[in-house]
C-alpha cells in the first residue's frame, strides 16, 4: 500500500506500508494491501505503520479522516507529528491535540451562547413588531 499522511500544511509522510493500524470512533483498525476500500473518522491518537521491511514507524494523528482506495491510503488531518517512540508520541496527542479540543469546545460554547443571545433579539424585535 502507499500512504500518504497529509495536513493542511502539506503531505508530513508519504511511503510504503505492509500494514497500518489506526482508530477510529469505535475502536482500533488494521489496514493490509489486500483488504476491500475503506473509510474511516479518525480520533486523536497514534498511527502504527509497517514498512514493507518490517520496520514500525509512529504518527500521532489529529482528528481527520483515513480513505483506503485500491493501493492507496490517503490520512488526512489537522494536525500530525513524526517520532520514533509511540510513548512520546501519546504525549504530543494528550497535550498539543488536546489542547486545540479544548480551545474548540470554548469557541462552540461561546458560539452557542452568541447564538442564542441573537435568536432571543430577534424575538424581542417580532414581538415589539406586532405590539
Amino acid at each position: 500500500m502507499r500512504l500518504k499522511v497529509c495536513t493542511p500544511t502539506g503531505i508530513l509522510l508519504e511511503q510504503d506500508a505492509a500494514k497500518i493500524v489506526a482508530e477510529a470512533h469505535d475502536g482500533f483498525f488494521c489496514l493490509l494491501p489486500r483488504h476491500i476500500d475503506f473509510a474511516a473518522a479518525l480520533v486523536p491518537g497514534i498511527l502504527y505503520v509497517t514498512d514493507l521491511s518490517g520496520e514500525a514507524s509512529f504518527v500521532a494523528v489529529d482528528e481527520g479522516t483515513l480513505v483506503k482506495r485500491g493501493p492507496e491510503v490517503l490520512v488526512s488531518v489537522m494536525n500530525a507529528a513524526t517520532g520514533a517512540e509511540p510513548a512520546a508520541l501519546e504525549t504530543t496527542v494528550r497535550e498539543a491535540f488536546g489542547l486545540r479540543d479544548a480551545d474548540a469546545q470554548r469557541t462552540r460554547s461561546a458560539l452557542a451562547r452568541l447564538e442564542a443571545a441573537a435568536m432571543r433579539r430577534f424575538l424581542e424585535l417580532e414581538q415589539q413588531a406586532h405590539a
